[in-house]
């Protein structure tokens, strides 16, 4: 195989969620078997998919008149899974139409519910998990 073979096959290796890793690496050693006498590969066994433990969010429940930074604390801690950098946009942004906006907190935290919902499903979809 040459330099640019691995290479390539290193980045699309890297590209893949961890169940197509796994699926790459069980037909590439089913390729190596083609060529060798069944008697030296004995039964081909495919090792069963490991069942992956996804992490949940956190049942902690909204409480009546919540305040807008307690609602921030209690979704981060429902979400631990989640990068909180990738979060600060979208969350920074409502805080501040909270506070200079005057928006009223209700719809703040329904939206910060939202965000973070689908940053949630989005890091599913990433880790290859949904």
């Amino acid at each position: 195989m040459s330099t640019t073979e691995e290479a390539r096959l290193l980045e699309l290796f890297a590209t893949l969620a961890p169940a197509e890793r796994d699926n790459l690496l069980a037909f590439a050693e089913f390729l190596q078997t083609r060529g060798l006498p069944i008697s030296s590969v004995g039964p081909l066994a495919i090792p069963p998919k490991k069942k992956v433990e996804r992490p949940k969010p956190l049942d902690i429940p909204r409480p009546e008149n919540e305040a807008v930074v307690a609602a921030l604390k209690r979704l981060t801690a429902t979400y631990p899974m989640l990068d909180k950098s990738k979060l600060l946009t979208d969350t920074s942004g409502l805080v501040t139409q909270h506070i200079m906006q005057r928006r009223p907190h209700v719809e703040v935290i329904d939206e910060l519910e939202v965000i973070f919902t689908r940053h949630y499903q989005l890091w599913l979809d990433e880790s290859g998990q949904d």
